[in-house]
């Protein structure tokens, strides 16, 4: 051992005989006593009704989680009202479209040499995309004013414009999709449009 850590472990030797040599303390007789009756004071001090000794409680629980449960709950209400705020629909006056190009309506490029003979008609049509990037029309439906019914002939003539009729496609994110349009079919070759 080193002398230096010999010394030390007399020292306390030393100081552990003279700590055994001391006399014991005797507590004065009225202390158990008092102790008693200021322990019984708190205890009714500190509320004998269980309601006051669960307020306390709730206090001491609740005391160190407030601070993070405050800041919990303002970061969660400032992120999802920064995740909800660009969802609201910004509309213009006139319109509920925002102008994105995101889609597009079916359009009309060409019509056939078949003339219209009878009364102006105005027709649904259904316009699919081909593989050569054209649309064709599926299938048709005529409007007829008040309810009037088409004659046969009339069905024809309609038939035959729209099969000559060459569309261009609906677009929805760049890519052809199905779509409807409305034709307003009148007697000259004229047909006008409406998405």
């Amino acid at each position: 051992m080193k002398p230096d850590r010999k010394a030390e472990l007399l020292n306390d030797e030393v100081l552990a005989q003279m700590l055994r040599g001391l006399r014991p303390r005797v507590p004065p007789p009225g202390l158990t006593t008092s102790l008693r009756v200021l322990a019984s004071r708190e205890r009714r001090r500190m509320g004998g009704a269980w309601g006051d000794r669960l307020r306390l409680f709730a206090t001491n629980l609740m005391r160190p989680l407030a601070l993070p449960f405050a800041g919990g709950v303002c970061s969660a209400v400032v992120l999802f009202s920064m995740w909800l705020v660009p969802t609201y629909p910004v509309r213009g006056e006139g319109s509920f479209d925002v102008p994105t190009m995101l889609t597009t309506q079916a359009t009309v490029r060409g019509t056939g040499p078949i003339g219209a003979t009878g009364d102006d008609v105005i027709v649904d049509v259904i316009v699919m995309p081909n593989s050569d990037g054209y649309g064709r029309m599926v299938d048709y439906t005529v409007v007829s004013p008040h309810g009037a019914p088409v004659d046969e002939a009339l069905r024809r003539n309609i038939e035959n414009r729209l099969l000559f009729t060459e569309f261009t496609p609906a677009t929805a994110f760049g890519q052809p999709t199905a779509s409807r349009i409305r034709l307003y079919l009148q007697r000259s070759s004229h047909i006008d449009v409406k998405g």
